[in-house]
């Protein structure tokens, strides 16, 4: 079949082809309603399709953006990316979402990808290394919003949340109950979100005037993290708390924990910084460092939109505060 056009919509409603422009383009300011409902009504029955390319290359607009999550399997980084697509959605933008896998090489692949798709910004949870390929977007005015995580020394919109100031309220939590003795478990230390919940266990621990066993932080990948909570679980004088440093984490510690025949509330204290979706579902007495993803989803969707409309205002960072739960 020939594909429908615009043209053929205009004569089947008794229109002008500019008239059917305007109603796609939603612009009813100067449209009766019967007008509305007769190009309505020819393009049900003609069952028309907007070319979307003909118009990005006359509006020189895509109406499609990027999202690159650092990983997918976080339900933080998926309730985000869904606050961005509700926003997106509203201001008739399409968002594409890529998973990095926290890699830095798939990171920029899909940057230079989306970018050769000519998609109109990125929202981009950063690994951290690929600071040329930041700095080169930035330097080209190229519009660009950083969620979660933070790069140094680069002047760029951010979204995140007050990673070291939550951590530190935890552990003085801890001490508050009578602990001395506090794990800490974390992947490694290569982006801001894990560096600077390590410092807030630090300077908790620093000032509520306690020592902190080398053994007792505990920094592994996922796939060496069981071994290593293994590891710690079985020196003489183990730990009677321990914090989580996300969710991925979190299901290692539980893991290890219940095999171990360590009940949580009775032998150990724990808290894990994340989103967990079904955490009120669990018997166990566990606090949660609840993220305002949705938040901090519509904020970077903003951020990126009033870039994308060349609405000018200076580079800043956002940081929302998490609540312990």
């Amino acid at each position: 079949m020939d594909r429908v056009t615009m043209a053929d919509v205009a004569k089947a409603a008794g229109v002008s082809k500019s008239t059917v422009s305007q109603f796609l383009n939603k612009r009813y300011e100067y449209m009766s309603e019967k007008t509305k409902q007769k190009i309505e009504q020819a393009v049900e029955a003609l069952g028309y399709q907007p070319n979307y390319i003909a118009r990005s290359l006359k509006q020189k607009r895509t109406s499609m953006v990027g999202i690159i999550v650092a990983n997918i399997l976080h339900y933080f980084s998926t309730e985000v990316s869904r606050a961005i697509e509700d926003v997106c959605q509203q201001h008739d933008l399409h968002a594409i979402v890529c998973n990095a896998d926290d890699n830095p090489e798939k990171e920029r692949k899909y940057i230079e990808m989306l970018r050769a798709k000519q998609v109109d910004g990125l929202i981009i949870f950063p690994t951290g290394q690929n600071n040329d390929l930041y700095k080169s977007m930035i330097s080209q005015g190229y519009p660009v919003v950083f969620v979660d995580r933070k790069v140094e020394n680069l002047k760029v919109f951010s979204v995140v949340t007050d990673n070291q100031q939550s951590t530190y309220k935890a552990i003085e939590h801890f001490v508050a109950k009578g602990h001395r003795n506090i794990a800490f478990a974390v992947q490694p230390l290569t982006i801001s979100t894990r560096i600077e919940r390590v410092e807030g266990y630090r300077k908790a621990m620093s000032d509520a005037g306690l020592h902190i066993n080398p053994d007792y932080l505990v920094e592994a990948d996922i796939s060496d993290m069981r071994r290593r909570l293994d590891q710690l679980f079985s020196i003489k004088e183990r730990p009677t708390a321990i914090f989580a440093g996300n969710d991925r984490v979190f299901l290692e510690v539980m893991e290890c924990l219940t095999a171990k025949g360590i009940r949580i509330g009775e032998d150990m204290d724990l808290v894990v910084f994340d989103n967990i979706p079904f955490a009120h579902l669990l018997e166990a007495p566990i606090s949660f460092i609840v993220q305002p993803a949705t938040e901090m989803g519509k904020r970077a969707a903003e951020l990126l939109f009033a870039q994308i409309n060349k609405v000018e205002t200076a580079p800043r960072e956002f940081v929302f505060p998490s609540r312990m739960v």
